[in-house]
C-alpha cells in the first residue's frame, strides 16, 4: 500500500504561482510513476504532469506545458507541482496518483486550487 497526501492549494489571482506536494509514505516507491491530474467542476478528470520517480523524466498535458513543472525530493519522498501563470481556468481539485504499471493504483484525497480572474 501506498498513501498519499496533497498540500499547497488555495485560491490565487491570475496570473499567480502555487505549489502543491504530494507526500507518499508506505511502500517503496522508488520504481514508481507519480502523477497529478485535475478535475474541475463538472468535467472529467484529465492528466496534468508525471514523473519517473527513478530518473526523474517528466511528461506534461499541453495545457500546462511552460507553465507548471513537476519535480520530486527523494529524501522526502515527496512530489511537487509549481504552478507558475495560472489562469481561471485551472482552477480544479488536484489529485496526486502513483503507478507501478499501466494503472494508477493509488490516489490522493485532492487538494482545491481556485483562480480568480
Amino acid at each position: 500500500q501506498v498513501q498519499l497526501v496533497e498540500s499547497g492549494g488555495g485560491l490565487v489571482q491570475a496570473g499567480g504561482s502555487l505549489r502543491l506536494s504530494c507526500a507518499a509514505s508506505g511502500r517503496t516507491i522508488s520504481s514508481y510513476v507519480m502523477a497529478w491530474f485535475r478535475q474541475a467542476p463538472g468535467k472529467e478528470r484529465e492528466f496534468v504532469a508525471r514523473i519517473m520517480w527513478s530518473g526523474g523524466i517528466t511528461y506534461y498535458a499541453d495545457s500546462v506545458k511552460g507553465r507548471f513543472t513537476i519535480s520530486r525530493d527523494n529524501a522526502k519522498n515527496t512530489v511537487y507541482l509549481q504552478m507558475n501563470s495560472l489562469k481561471p481556468e485551472d482552477t480544479a481539485v488536484y489529485y496526486c496518483a502513483c503507478r507501478l504499471t499501466t494503472t494508477y493504483d493509488y490516489w490522493g484525497q485532492g487538494t482545491q486550487v481556485t483562480v480568480s480572474s
